[in-house]
């Protein structure tokens, strides 16, 4: 192995060990709690149990899971692409921005779990409600997001853009919408963690299939090794999507200042050793 690739497994290393010793605390504090006697073993499932369970049903569980992420990703799409046009609207059109922003608002703060039957009663137990409840709860924090991040560009910089000639469909493909990627891609990985959320919300409210189905039926058959094994895949679903998009962000925003402060400090690091 060479010292490049020594130095990449030392900093992969340097950045789980203190996630990996945390989670590893959690699971040892769940098992004590479960050992002790501290919570009745039909409340709360042993770690033991609840992942032998997650082996030994995981081709029941894999088929639901990947509903679920279906869903997720169809709603987050969704939410994504709407949300950068309707930011880019917003931004470039004062009376769009002063007409939407308080509907927006509005919707957002809508118990989304209040309103999902409704969804249900109008289309149906297919695929449909539980995509629509995704990319409501994905929506607004990519409008959001990409608003800010449109409107933080250095007006020295559009400036000079307009005073060499370019247009604004120029302006916006050259210096806008790079700018604005670093918080579009906060954005992105707020929201889909929360399309997770939504597909799921959607599964409890009328469907047959998907992880949300899986906790239901759980949760009414006091199946909690069940419950739990749900509860972890859903999380995973949700950790791995948020890493994709992390490392999109870093293969397409090296130039960002966050990712050169990284990169400035592992130099100077070797430098000093």
């Amino acid at each position: 192995m060479d010292k490049v690739q020594a130095d990449r497994w030392r900093g992969v290393a340097e950045r789980t060990w203190r996630p990996a010793a945390l989670l590893a605390a959690c699971l040892a504090v769940w098992h004590l709690i479960t050992v002790t006697g501290l919570v009745e073993a039909y409340l709360v499932p042993s770690p033991a149990k609840t992942f032998g369970l997650l082996v030994d049903k995981w081709s029941y569980l894999w088929g639901h899971t990947w509903v679920t992420t279906y869903e997720t990703i169809l709603g987050f799409v969704i939410a994504g692409v709407l949300g950068v046009l309707v930011a880019v609207a917003m931004v470039y059109s004062r009376t769009i921005e002063s007409t939407a922003y308080p509907i927006l608002l509005f919707a957002q703060v809508i118990p989304k779990i209040a309103i999902a039957p409704l969804f249900v009663v109008w289309l149906g137990f297919g695929l449909e409600p539980k995509v629509i409840v995704a990319v409501l709860m994905a929506f607004f924090p990519v409008v959001i997001s990409t608003v800010t991040g449109l409107k933080s560009v250095d007006t020295e910089m559009l400036d000079l853009a307009a005073t060499m000639g370019g247009g604004p469909v120029k302006t916006f493909v050259k210096i806008r919408f790079p700018a604005a990627l670093p918080h579009l891609f906060a954005g992105l990985k707020v929201a889909v963690t929360l399309a997770v959320t939504g597909a799921v919300v959607g599964e409890f409210v009328g469907s047959n299939e998907g992880l949300g189905y899986v906790i239901l039926q759980a949760n009414g058959n006091m199946d909690t090794p069940m419950l739990f094994a749900g509860l972890i895949v859903i999380s995973v679903v949700g950790v791995l999507l948020f890493l994709l998009l992390d490392l999109a962000e870093r293969l397409m925003l090296p130039w960002h200042a966050s990712r050169r402060g990284a990169a400035v400090t592992t130099l100077l690091a070797k430098g000093g050793s």
